[in-house]
Parts: structure tokens; C-alpha cells; sequence
């Protein structure tokens, strides 16, 4: 036990070892009086820090993060003196052009934020101007690829235009009249994958609270009970958030859904049956992660003509991501619970789990490069040392099958509880630290 509980623990560190997000960059841009003007929201440090944010989604894969740390800590008028010095090499690296001729652009006002807490990301706001060549109907942006993702939108005509732009993508020519709005069916396609990427790889803490919707019991209807209850909340907080109706402070959601996870978690090591009040206690959790998964949508923003649109795609996008984490979940130990069943044998059971947990453990080092922190925003550890531990939980369940209820004893309670201590960490770190 002392083995299963140590791999329980080292799923925690792993697990709350991943912090210091890094999130897309918001350009407004609008044509006034004759002057291209754009108002961009992004990461000061990260332009300090002289770093490339291509691919990353969090800080701590980078070289270069404890430098990183301590620009987040600077005071305002620290960051803003020495972003000064490197303006005009940032404005000459943004291909602008408008009528098909370079637009020269300078930053016109820098505005840093407030010091809070440096585990997340604090933004500057940049005001960029330049004069629009004569005769000039179109306008295009190829965003750098070292300062990541850009959602761009277009503000001050009728059917603006809205683009999410990958580092180094275009967004080719905007009409500066309007017009260039995205379709419905369009729009619905854009957003899909941004749910399902906020769920895969992004959303931890919802990966979690799923997985302890998982481990409470066997059988698919606990599950499907728990996650119909869970989809019918965030969809109708989701909805209600984007279209203005509520808004919560991220000050409260987020202790909030910390907390949501160490519940279900603790549950399932203190039941294994889904109780009357369950259900609803998750519709109430549920309607908390709705307001999360707004947030989000608040940072990409939505197309003033297309919100149903986006805002339908956005949520299936989050509903295959969950399903793909339960789906993955149950492939990873549906050997186990045929063994705990007595429909398949142990042997295969030991041998499969045992080269699985070896597998997992090598691809863990051998995959932790640069190129897989680029594109998954972090450590290869982290994806693949957790399922490593399960492998050897489901071999211990396999092994011990003699005893009652080995499953759930040497599988879901152990990684429940490993699920449950990680909510704590951050019900603590989101309140007190």
C-alpha cells in the first residue's frame, strides 16, 4: 500500500506542478479618422523576457520562466520602463499592411497591470496607431509566431470581422468597410475545437472533476446520471454568462470548482453507490464550471452577429473533450474491472498493466522535449507519469483480485484520493496564496 499511496503522491506534485498559464493575446483594431488604430492585450514579461510563446501554454516550460516570474512581480512602472526600449523592434515584427502597402506603426500609450498573484498571467494593454495609406478599402495582420495565439476583432463597422490566429498566421485582407463576418456555420466549426482544447490539454481542474464523476462506480448508469446532470448545468451558466445575464468574480468561481473536485472526490472514497443528492450537488458544481468555461469565452470574445453560433460550438467542443476524458479513463482500466468482475484472468491482466506502466514512464522521458512542451504547453511528466501510476493501481487491483471489491479499493480510492488532495492544493493556492 505504501507503493500505490507514494504513486498517489506523485501524481499530486506532478499534477499541481502545472501553473503559470499563458493565454491568447486580444487585438481591437478599428480605422479613425484616417489612422489605423489597435489596442493589443497581451504578455509584457514575455516580450521582455525576449521569449518565443509559439506553441507554449504555460510559463514553466519555458528557459527562461524564472525570468519570466520576476518580471510578473515588477511593479507596473518597473515592467513599463523596460518594455519601452524594445517597442519599436515589436511594432516593425507586425506585418500590418493596408491596400496592400506597409503600414508604420508606433506605440502610442503602454498600460501594465496591477502586481497580483504571479502564478497567473497579468496583462498589458498597448496602444498602437499609424496613418492608412490613401485609398486603402483592405487590411491584413500576420501575427508573429513568437507571441503565440491572437484573437483579432474588428470594431467599429457592421458585421466585423473576428479571426483566432495561430503565431505566424494571417489574417488576410479585411474589409475596413465590414462585412467580413464569419457565417454561422463557420463560426460554429471555429469554436468547436476551442472547447474542445479549453477541456484537452487547458482545463485540468475540469479534467479532474470528470475523472471523479468516473471513478465513483462500474457501472454506466451512476455515470451517465452525473454527467447529464453536470452538461445541463454549465450549458445553462455557460449561456447565461455570455449573453450578460450573470457574472461571477474568477475570485470566487475558481476556490469554487477546487473545492467542487475535493467533494466528488472524497465521495467516492467514502461511497461507491450514487447517493439521491448527488445529481443535484453536481448540477450545482456544474453551474460553477459553466461560469469557467465563460471566462474563457470572454478572453477569445464572440462575434456580435454570430454568439449562438460560437456559443453552441464552444460547448460541444467542451462535451467531446469530457468525453474523451472518461473514454480514455475507462480504456486505461476496463481490463481491470473485467478482472474485479472474474471475466478475464489475471495474468494478461498483471503482464498488460506492467509494460503499459513502463510505457507510460518511458514516454514520459523520451517524449519530454521541446517540441512536445511547444505543443502541449507542458512537460511530457506530466501527461504521462499519472497514467503510468494508474497502470501500476490497475496491476496491484489485478493481483489482489482475491479480495472483495479489489477495484475499488486499489483503483478508484486511491486515485480519488490523489484527485481530491489536488483540489485541496488549489482551494488553498486560490484563496490564500
Amino acid at each position: 500500500m505504501k507503493a500505490i499511496w507514494a504513486l498517489c503522491a506523485s501524481f499530486l506534485w506532478i499534477t499541481a506542478a502545472v501553473a503559470h498559464e499563458v493565454r491568447p493575446a486580444i487585438g481591437d483594431l478599428e480605422v479613425v479618422d484616417g489612422q489605423v488604430q489597435m489596442t493589443l492585450t497581451l504578455n509584457g514579461e514575455a516580450i521582455v523576457a525576449d521569449v518565443s510563446l509559439e506553441g507554449i501554454e504555460n510559463t514553466d516550460a519555458l528557459d527562461a520562466s524564472d525570468e519570466v516570474d520576476r518580471l510578473r512581480a515588477l511593479e507596473p512602472d518597473a515592467l513599463r520602463a523596460e518594455l519601452e526600449p524594445r517597442m519599436p523592434d515589436f511594432v516593425n515584427s507586425l506585418d500590418v499592411t493596408a491596400g496592400g502597402e506597409p503600414v508604420p506603426l508606433t506605440v502610442t500609450g503602454i498600460d501594465v497591470g496591477e502586481v497580483g498573484n504571479t502564478d497567473l498571467p497579468r496583462d498589458t494593454v498597448l496602444q498602437i496607431a499609424g496613418p492608412l495609406p490613401d485609398g486603402a478599402e483592405t487590411i491584413s495582420l500576420t501575427w508573429p509566431a513568437a507571441y503565440g495565439a491572437l484573437v483579432l476583432r474588428q470594431q467599429g463597422v457592421e458585421e466585423p470581422y473576428t479571426g483566432y490566429l495561430e503565431g505566424g498566421q494571417s489574417s488576410g485582407d479585411i474589409q475596413l468597410s465590414g462585412g467580413d463576418e464569419a457565417s454561422g456555420w463557420a463560426t460554429f466549426a471555429t469554436y468547436i475545437p476551442v472547447g474542445f482544447d479549453h477541456i484537452l490539454p487547458k482545463g485540468l481542474d475540469h479534467i479532474l472533476f470528470v475523472l471523479g464523476l468516473f471513478f465513483l462506480s462500474t457501472r454506466f448508469a451512476p455515470l451517465l446520471w452525473q454527467v447529464t446532470s453536470f452538461t445541463l448545468a454549465h450549458t445553462i451558466t455557460l449561456a447565461m454568462a455570455v449573453l450578460g445575464i450573470v457574472s461571477v468574480p474568477g475570485s470566487i468561481v475558481e476556490p469554487l470548482i477546487a473545492a467542487s473536485i475535493v467533494y466528488v472526490a472524497v465521495e467516492n472514497i467514502v461511497s461507491d453507490k450514487l447517493q439521491r443528492w448527488r445529481p443535484i450537488v453536481i448540477f450545482g458544481f456544474g453551474l460553477l464550471h459553466g461560469l469557467g468555461f465563460a471566462s474563457v469565452l470572454g478572453e477569445f470574445g464572440l462575434p456580435d452577429g454570430q454568439v449562438i453560433p460560437a456559443l453552441i460550438g464552444f460547448n460541444i467542443g467542451v462535451e467531446l473533450g469530457q468525453l474523451t476524458v472518461i473514454a480514455l479513463a475507462f480504456i486505461l482500466v476496463w481490463y481491470a474491472i473485467k478482472v474485479d468482475r472474474g471475466e478475464a484472468d489475471v495474468a494478461p491482466a498483471q503482464g498488460l498493466y506492467a509494460v503499459l506502466a513502463l510505457v507510460f514512464v518511458g514516454l514520459g522521458f523520451a517524449m519530454n522535449t521541446p517540441a512536445f512542451v511547444e505543443i502541449m504547453g507542458a512537460s511530457a511528466m506530466v501527461f504521462f507519469w499519472p497514467l503510468a501510476a494508474l497502470s501500476v493501481l490497475c496491476a496491484v487491483s489485478a493481483t489482489l483480485v482475491d479480495q472483495l471489491d479489489a477495484y475499488r479499493r486499489y483503483v478508484a480510492v486511491p486515485a480519488s484520493a490523489a484527485i481530491a488532495l489536488v483540489g485541496a492544493y488549489w482551494f488553498v493556492e486560490r484563496v490564500f496564496l
